[in-house]
């Protein structure tokens, strides 16, 4: 038998808490939505918005994640951090 050891409650809060990261970074650089999407090689900003306000089940992969960290010149591991 199987038993996980975070629950579904815990995993949205930290794909919140990566979202929100991403959006406080972005907007500290005078980034738009769009441009960093661009940046990170996303043809629109539709799946970057999604996935920055957290809708419709939409979340930055690993890949995102390192290019999102060095377009917005900061560490990777600042995305991740529970302030």
């Amino acid at each position: 038998m199987f038993i996980a050891n975070a629950d579904n409650e815990e995993i949205r809060d930290f794909y919140k808490t990566i979202s929100n990261n991403v959006k406080k970074y972005r907007i500290e650089k005078k980034m738009s939505q769009l441009e960093l999407a661009l940046t990170i090689g996303q043809k629109g900003n539709a799946f970057y918005n999604y996935a920055e306000n957290n809708t419709n089940n939409k979340h930055f992969n690993l890949e995102h994640l390192y290019k999102i960290a060095k377009a917005l010149e900061i560490d990777v591991s600042e995305l991740l951090k529970n302030k």
